[in-house]
């Protein structure tokens, strides 16, 4: 959280929002430890936002390129 740089309030929208999305698991370590763990759906969402984001620069070098001249 404070390596982040993200507050408590912000964090907990995160989590809960990630939670409800079925991205992450809480689990209960020891007696009073609560950890968060990435769910088989939340690894596969983040294959397939790394996929989306190495395509993504080839269509912002197109836009960015200025229209050819004819």
């Amino acid at each position: 959280m404070y390596k982040a740089n993200v507050n408590c309030s912000v964090l907990s929208e995160y989590l809960e929002f990630l939670l409800g999305q079925g991205l992450v698991e809480q689990r209960t370590v020891g007696k009073n430890r609560v950890v968060y763990a990435v769910t088989q759906r939340g690894i596969t969402v983040l294959k397939a936002f790394r996929e989306l984001k190495q395509a993504l620069p080839i269509l912002e070098e197109e836009r960015t390129r200025p229209p050819p001249l004819y």
